[in-house]
């Protein structure tokens, strides 16, 4: 059981969003949230106007509400703002925002009663998971559409994938014995504002991509042994006198990777010099794409540990602020980034491709093929590399430097930071799949090295590829063989099994 106190790290989203751990609200984040529900009750009974308690919203802010309508004002809300369109978000991302929204709220600055956090809790716990569609956000009152759609099953409306089955919310409500909620003052506005579409994405984004940057240190690995390229750009003074950490830690990957290698020593006193920049650079490229994602994590991190509602609630202050902490800006920059990072390293891995699948850059056989022309071997695996890294230099757009104006231009700067992180997902998607091109031609540039043995870390990796996928002695269809070492990355067990032979990679 997670306990909600205002603290959330990435371990603990993955623990309860993907592994499902139960969640419950700690006691001191029930009495911070009661003291700050009080003082809105206050608010409320005097009548002085105050943004989203008992006015319109955005432009219509000046238009005051009646309190007998105070309740259908945020019920409302949810009703008008639940308009997103296109695929519906993975469940995962849906549990993620469910989970952040509880936790902003949990602060104690959001002026909602602790029943609305209890409902949210109960969906998590129960496994009820409201049908989110991914796009309509522009990212500046916060994710408005995808929360909107988020909480419409709070109050019975909307759809919710529960046991496996999309199902009308208000019916399940009535299975597993839940009230629709009625929502007071603020509640709905509160519920809305806020981030947690872009935050659940990226952070979830993160969670993978810790396994994918040394995965790409490992199939850089591979390509040296494959291409009998120089171990010297790994040499620890290499980093040692540019001290970028990222740079440092894929140095060490690959040279715990390349350890007592046969095939090194056989090409000692070879008469190349250098190597190509997509092998020679490979801890510059890895390691700038490492620091570029340390860096989107503190962001995410900062982002979970934030209220990003609007009007901000101060009860010890006794005052409210009308401001801005819901605009996406801070994630959609990192969302730009993360992409960009991300895209870096298919981008190299595609040259490496090229230099083992080309003859005049590799010494090996046209294509990797064994009787090439009648064979084509892998030729086609270097297009589909090609066209992904061309798909992922279109998504690396940033996104966060568009805006357009909403409600009658009194949003007239939006973030647009949903669209960046939907963007930077599919281009971590891509990267999964030229990783595993690299891999599938690194192994078979590996068999032409026989009886040679690699380090032992790529050996190890070579070993397990070699248990999913046979060498590529004719054409044969390779797309499912693909998408087997295309998992093995997703999945960590590539990581997993490079760990078991030599120890933990950075």
């Amino acid at each position: 059981m997670v306990e909600l106190d205002g603290g959330l790290g990435l371990e603990v989203f993955e623990r309860v969003v993907r592994g499902g751990e139960p969640v419950r609200l700690a006691q001191a984040a029930r009495e911070r949230v009661a003291r700050c529900r009080a003082f809105v009750d206050e608010l409320v009974e005097k009548g002085a106007p105050v943004y989203g308690l008992n006015t319109g919203f955005g432009k219509l802010a000046t238009v005051r509400i009646a309190p007998q309508d105070l309740r259908l004002l945020q019920r409302n809300l949810l009703l008008s703002h639940a308009i997103g369109v296109g695929e519906p978000f993975a469940p995962e991302v849906v549990r993620g925002m469910l989970l952040l929204r509880v936790q902003s709220l949990a602060m104690g600055y959001s002026g909602v009663r602790a029943v609305v956090l209890d409902y949210l809790m109960e969906f998590l716990n129960r496994g009820i998971t409201p049908v989110v569609p991914s796009q309509g956000s522009v990212g500046a009152s916060g994710d408005l559409a995808p929360l909107a759609h988020m909480c419409l099953p709070l109050i019975g409306e909307g759809e919710v994938e529960y046991r496996g089955r999309l199902r009308p919310a208000g019916e399940v409500l009535r299975e597993v014995g839940l009230e629709p909620l009625e929502l007071e003052a603020k509640e709905g506005l509160a519920l809305i504002n806020g981030t947690q579409a872009m935050a659940s994405l990226l952070a979830l984004l993160l969670l993978d991509s810790a396994t994918l940057l040394k995965s790409a240190d490992i199939a850089a690995a591979m390509s040296v042994e494959a291409l009998k390229a120089s171990h010297r750009p790994f040499d620890e003074a290499v980093s040692r006198l540019r001290p970028h950490p990222g740079m440092a830690a894929t140095s060490t990957n690959v040279r715990k990777l390349l350890e007592d290698s046969e095939i090194m020593r056989s090409h000692l006193d070879c008469d190349k010099v250098q190597d190509a920049y997509s092998l020679r650079a490979v801890p510059q490229v890895h390691g700038a794409s490492r620091d570029a994602l340390a860096h989107v994590r503190e962001v995410v991190l900062r982002e979970m540990m934030s209220v990003t509602d609007n009007p901000l609630v101060l009860p010890d202050e006794a005052r409210t602020l009308s401001a801005g902490n819901f605009h996406g800006q801070p994630l959609a920059l990192a969302a730009d980034y993360a992409g960009i990072a991300l895209a870096e390293l298919a981008n190299i891995s595609e040259r490496r491709i090229e230099q083992m699948l080309n003859p005049s850059l590799s010494g090996l056989p046209a294509f990797l093929a064994e009787g090439s022309g009648l064979n084509s071997g892998l030729m086609i695996s270097q297009y589909t590399a090609a066209a992904l890294v061309s798909e992922n230099k279109v998504l690396a757009h940033p996104a966060s430097v568009d805006s357009i104006p909403t409600s009658a231009n009194q949003e007239d700067h939006v973030s647009m930071g949903t669209h960046a992180a939907r963007k930077a997902r599919a281009i971590y998607e891509n990267v999964l799949w030229v990783l595993a091109i690299e891999l599938a031609s690194a192994a078979q540039a590996l068999d032409f090295h026989a009886p040679l043995r690699p380090g032992k870390g790529v050996e190890a990796i070579y070993r397990r590829i070699r248990e999913e996928i046979p060498h590529l002695d004719r054409d044969r269809y390779l797309k499912p063989e693909l998408s087997r070492i295309r998992e093995l990355i997703r999945s960590g067990a590539l990581v997993q099994t490079a760990e078991e032979a030599i120890g933990p990679l950075a």
